[in-house]
């Protein structure tokens, strides 16, 4: 499971403002927020073992993230790696738009995703599991797990509620600090309805701590109109302690 929330061309400051956990098993190896060795236009974490991400951005400000859609049965034997997605789009010079009418022919060959794409003039979503395939999003306000855009599950509920919140009353000195506190969330919703202890409890809350599987890492970005950017992942350990931190606070015309 996975959430994450987004402002797209409504705050004053911001063109996009993004606020993610990722979640995934934790014996899965990853690497953290970084510019790519073999692509040094990307910045994103790297799964390490099929050599994807669930969320990245380029030089260019071109952004992505990705989620998996929860169903059963999971992606298919052999399927390729949905974390393939994002670099697809951010190693190639295609729009959005172009980007994602070259893929619909092959979608259904990947496991259920839900995918966002930014440019400096659009944002997208796409999903192999909707029709259309994709569509062009009016600015505002987006919330996203691993269901459709939008599906109104308590945990994402509460979140998007208080990044509204925030968007609201906060000043440019509560980012991207008070934005990682709203994803620190780890009260699960619908506390009758789980064994305590159980996985499916653990998922209900937007911070999910499991022995196996949990919130690996938080993400905050902040992306002005002229491509100033701040980039903050704090990464946790099977236990759910803050193991570490990257920032990349960078210029219109700088990179990391």
């Amino acid at each position: 499971m996975c959430l994450l929330v987004l402002a797209w061309d409504v705050h004053p400051q911001y063109r996009l403002i993004v606020v993610a956990n990722r979640d995934e098993y934790h014996d899965r190896p990853a690497a953290a927020l970084a510019p790519w060795a073999d692509a040094s236009d990307v910045l994103a974490g790297r799964d390490l073992r099929a050599g994807g991400t669930w969320l990245g951005i380029d030089r260019r400000r071109r952004f992505g993230v990705l989620t998996n859609y929860r169903e059963q049965p999971g992606a298919a034997p052999g399927a390729p790696s949905r974390g393939a997605l994002i670099p697809g789009y951010l190693l190639q010079a295609r729009s959005p738009a172009d980007y994602l009418r070259a893929l619909e022919p092959q979608a259904d060959r990947y496991g259920g995703f839900n995918l966002l794409l930014a440019d400096g003039e659009s944002l997208w979503y796409a999903s192999n599991r909707t029709a259309p395939f994709e569509r062009r999003l009016a600015p505002g306000i987006y919330g996203l797990s691993n269901h459709r855009l939008d599906t109104p599950w308590p945990k994402l509920t509460r979140v998007r509620r208080a990044f509204e919140q925030w968007l609201v009353e906060a000043t440019p000195a509560d980012a991207p600090a008070g934005l990682l506190a709203l994803l620190d969330d780890r009260r699960p919703a619908g506390l009758c309805e789980y064994p305590s202890g159980s996985r499916e409890r653990a998922l209900a809350a937007p911070f999910v701590e499991h022995p196996q599987f949990g919130t690996r890492c938080s993400t905050v970005l902040l992306l002005e109109a002229d491509g100033a950017l701040w980039m903050r992942e704090r990464g946790f350990d099977r236990h759910g302690r803050p193991a570490a931190q990257r920032d990349y606070r960078l210029g219109a015309q700088e990179w990391c």
